[in-house]
């Protein structure tokens, strides 16, 4: 069996009763490592240069004692178990050496009770060593929690729901004065103070998830304002926390709250440019389709109208030429072919800018671009209707259309389909609009792409219009188009916007 290392300073006068003494601790399996003092000289000279494990010492000795030992062990402040082994002490005297710090005594024709009094103090030295360093390593870390706390931009903190609901506040980081106006010691001597900095309109909320968190054990997230003390000033904090149940069945959390005004400002002057940009892009949506209507408007009444009088008036000189100037009759023919095919790029410029078809509703007007579509690319579009006509305002009439040209343009150049199918109806205020190709299918990388202006164009306006639109598909399975959008407040949306940019 391997045997025990142990290092023994043997205070004693007598060298038999010191080897008597080792061959007692040999035998219980220590390899014992020992020097023998007579004097505070040598012991002290011991002390200094050696690692002991344990001292020995006799009570008297000629010019030496069993207190004065302890004396010098004590002022080198050694944490040694410090034995008395003796012939001849008194009760008396065994007691006041050990309320002086002599961990036990030991007489010498006793010797077998030594063993187990240096097992005994062997043990509690060393329980004695690991309690200091734990509680060295506590402080140190107990150091680090406090530095670290103590600069992080917010409040580190503990709260404690008892099962009364009484609510305490076992610890606060020294970030709550700033972030409150507080001090830790006021936020834990009277926790309500915290609560009253939270403005009234938030209140409910905080206390919501405080509860829904101690119900289900689950993170205490929420963010609210508070109003910090005497600066009157408004932040916007966030407090996260998680909690656990304690043994007396109460709920403590651990968490940071931090301030997040900044955050906030920029989140909504974020959302304040969105929208000024959404309210832009309307604008300059309707600003563009008025632009055309009048184009198509100008096209249709004056260019329309002058090119069908220089018709009738190439028929008037057709009529006129003597039969013998043949080569002059079919100049005007030649003439009254261009303009024809001229009044037909008219009628199909004006169209494209504003079809007169919607004049007649929107479900005429998609039928029409049906027709139109499968006339010209040779795909077979039907269409199916709730009901034979469905009012709208003319501005979403040409919204919903110009979404629906755009979907059957997508069809067209990139599904490689043979068939569409588009559903349109209205009910309970609202306006569904589904196109349906068996074509390749869309994929997210298809919308994602940088120059998709297509999607996006449609994206922007539903949004504008206060709807939902939904584009899914599988490869080989086509694409289905779901649009649905408001029928009574796009008008005055839509009036809102230029009112607020103009």
């Amino acid at each position: 069996m391997k045997q025990k290392p142990l290092r023994v300073l043997i205070v004693e006068d007598s060298a038999d009763d010191a080897e008597l003494i080792l061959d007692v601790l040999r035998m219980d399996g220590f390899d014992v490592d020992s020097l023998r003092v007579e004097t505070a000289a040598a012991m002290q000279d011991a002390l200094d240069g050696g690692n002991w494990d344990l001292i020995l010492s006799d009570y008297n000795l000629p010019s030496f004692s069993a207190a004065e030992a302890l004396a010098v062990s004590k002022d080198r402040k050694l944490d040694l178990p410090f034995i008395i082994v003796s012939g001849c002490i008194g009760e008396e005297a065994a007691v006041a050496l050990m309320k002086a710090g002599a961990h036990d005594f030991v007489m010498k024709e006793s010797a077998a009770r030594l063993v187990p009094a240096v097992h005994r103090c062997l043990l509690e030295t060393e329980t004695r060593r690991q309690f200091n360093l734990a509680q060295i390593a506590l402080r140190r870390s107990e150091a680090r929690f406090r530095a670290i706390a103590s600069n992080l931009p917010g409040v580190v903190f503990q709260w404690l729901q008892e099962k009364d609901g009484t609510v305490v506040c076992p610890y606060a980081s020294e970030g709550s004065v700033a972030l409150f106006g507080l001090s830790p010691a006021a936020l834990q001597e009277t926790p309500g103070l915290f609560l009253d900095r939270i403005l009234p309109e938030d209140r409910e909320s905080y206390d919501q998830a405080m509860a829904a968190s101690a119900r289900n054990l689950t993170t205490w997230n929420w963010e609210g304002r508070i109003r910090n003390g005497g600066e009157n000033e408004i932040k916007w904090i966030n407090l996260r926390a998680s909690p656990r149940r304690t043994s007396s069945g109460a709920v403590l959390w651990n968490g940071i709250m931090a301030n997040i005004t900044q955050n906030k400002l920029t989140e909504v002057e974020l959302k304040h440019s969105r929208e000024q940009l959404a309210e832009l892009s309307s604008y300059l949506q309707n600003v563009k389709e008025q632009e055309r209507a009048r184009i198509a408007r100008e096209i249709h009444d004056d260019l329309g109208g002058t090119l069908t009088a220089i018709k009738i008036d190439l028929l008037w000189l057709h009529n006129r030429l003597i039969e013998e100037r043949q080569d002059l009759q079919e100049k005007v023919d030649s003439m009254d072919l261009l303009v024809d095919r001229a009044i037909e790029v008219t009628r199909r410029i004006a169209s494209d800018l504003r079809p007169g078809i919607l004049d007649f509703g929107i479900v005429a007007a998609i039928e029409w671009q049906a027709r139109e579509f499968q006339s010209r690319t040779g795909i077979r579009c039907e269409t199916a209707s709730s009901s034979e006509e469905i009012s709208l305002d003319p501005d979403l009439s040409v919204n919903v259309f110009r979404i629906f040209q755009e979907t059957l343009t997508n069809v067209m150049k990139h599904a490689n389909a043979s068939a569409v199918h588009v559903a349109i109806g209205a009910s309970d205020g609202w306006l569904d609009l589904e196109v349906h190709d068996n074509g390749r299918g869309i994929t997210r990388d298809d919308m994602a792409k940088p120059k998709s202006f297509g999607i996006r164009g449609m994206l922007e306006r539903t949004r504008n219009l206060g709807g939902h639109i939904e584009f899914s598909g599988a490869p080989g399975q086509g694409t289905t188009l779901s649009v649905r959008l408001p029928t009574t407040e796009a008008f005055e949306r839509s009036a809102d916007h230029q009112g607020t940019l103009f």
